[in-house]
């Protein structure tokens, strides 16, 4: 979930803005806008004039129009304009997204069960079991980039159909969009988490955590002699060689050796610190268990020599994070532990998740100064643990946030694989988007 960060206008006018929908998209595992409103002139009479706007969403659902007016009022001071549209403006149909503060940590009490993410959790592991999708095909189309047949021509006409509509109201409006088609099929393919707000009563036995560096989040596809990183959005932001199988031309097999992971990249240490493994090899794992992926990945990088060097072969290095058990002597000795890279936070994994992409409750993300207020643990003092100003006065509402509560709210009946909905997209579900009350985007760095 991104919020609206920054708006540029004449100082001296304020820019109200709104935002209608037509039809919402479908979505399973949430969705997210992108949304910016560049400068433009906006004269001094009384007469409202309209501005650029250009907006992006993930090519995976259905199209929306949206309307986006711009008028002029009274004098506002437009850094509080900026934080009023912080704090207020937020899309999104994911709970406890990592783009916004921790639940239990905000500056403001939000509805809130305790049971809540712990019912999600047990309805995405029972949905696993009985869904079994085609990651052979999937993983194959990643890798060469060829999706002949994966959308329907209704569905392209469709979407050609609504996007006419869409300038037509446009010109009608008066008003100039810029529009960018996002690449559809390596969006949304990483598997992103939850903040960690429902403690796991199995967390010693029954999960994992990694340590993760500062970095951003990349989709690393290697095939047919080169190695590309896609951004969460599906964007190409760099190809290179790579010792990774299939990474370069001197170790690929004419197509047949492909591999896909989850990294995260750190452009001060120039390496992609590998978080998980979809395909090694042209054998998918993405239906596997959580504990055998992990063991995986670290055998295959041992296998692979001189994969964390930088060569002319290997311009990055590629280092695979390591994973510990969830006990709290485990978790003590890794937050007093030194780290070559800059620690971000830390992610839980539990067990027996596979890897499926978009937000899942099976995977949960901790800041390492919460650790103490939210499972409990007492960690030594250092530099990871040191607790930020603005956060000591909030242990009061995190004991209020603990109380036990007998409320349930239903979980997200959409809930669902983003490789299914890539396949088979699904009717509309009549969903409404929530306009939660979100504060500034002032924790989470790196959303994962």
């Amino acid at each position: 979930m991104k919020h609206l960060s920054s708006l540029r206008a004449d100082p001296e006018h304020l820019v109200s803005v709104t935002m209608t929908t037509d039809r919402l998209p479908d979505t399973q595992m949430g969705f997210t806008w992108d949304c910016s409103i560049s400068q433009h002139a906006l004269g001094k009479r009384s007469t409202p004039r309209m501005g650029c706007v250009s907006f992006t969403r993930p090519q995976t659902f259905t199209p929306t129009r949206l309307c986006w007016g711009l008028s002029e009022r009274p004098r506002v001071p437009m850094d509080d304009l900026t934080k009023a549209l912080s704090a207020s403006f937020a899309v999104s149909k994911e709970p406890n997204s990592t783009a916004a503060p921790h639940p239990r940590l905000a500056q403001y009490k939000s509805k809130y069960s305790v049971l809540e993410q712990s019912e999600r959790r047990r309805r995405f592991l029972d949905l696993q079991k009985s869904k079994r999708l085609n990651y052979v095909n999937h993983a194959r189309r990643l890798a060469d980039g060829d999706w002949t047949g994966a959308d329907s021509d209704g569905e392209e006409d469709m979407e050609k159909k609504e996007d006419g509509e869409q300038d037509d109201h446009t010109e009608e409006e008066g008003m100039e969009i810029e529009r960018r088609k996002l690449p559809k099929h390596y969006a949304n393919q990483i598997m992103l988490s939850e903040w960690l707000v429902d403690v796991p009563s199995d967390l010693d036995t029954d999960w994992m955590m990694v340590v993760c560096p500062v970095g951003k989040r990349s989709l690393i596809v290697s095939s047919k002699g080169s190695t590309a990183a896609y951004t969460k959005s599906g964007y190409c932001v760099n190809r290179f060689p790579s010792l990774l199988p299939g990474g370069n031309r001197h170790n690929s097999a004419v197509g047949k050796d492909y591999t896909i992971l989850d990294c995260i990249y750190s452009e001060v240490d120039r390496t992609y610190y590998i978080l998980d493994v979809m395909c090694w090899r042209g054998h998918p794992v993405y239906d596997c268990p959580t504990e055998f992926r992990f063991f995986w990945l670290q055998s295959k990088v041992q296998e692979t020599e001189g994969l964390s060097e930088i060569a002319k072969r290997n311009p990055f290095r590629f280092v695979s994070l390591q994973s510990t058990d969830c006990t709290a002597e485990l978790i003590q000795k890794a937050l007093a532990a030194e780290y070559s890279f800059s620690v971000d936070g830390l992610l839980f994994y539990h067990r027996q998740t596979h890897y499926t992409p978009g937000s899942t409750p099976l995977v949960g993300w901790l800041r390492p100064y919460m650790v103490t207020d939210i499972l409990g643990i007492e960690v030594p003092a250092g530099p990871l643990t040191a607790r930020p100003e603005y956060a000591s006065h909030q242990l009061q509402q995190i004991l209020e946030h603990k109380k036990p509560s007998s409320e349930v709210r239903p979980a997200n009946s959409s809930g669902g694989y983003e490789l299914e909905y890539l396949s088979t997209p699904s009717q509309d579900s009549g969903d409404t988007v929530n306009f939660s009350n979100q504060k500034p985007r002032g924790e989470a760095t790196m959303e994962v």
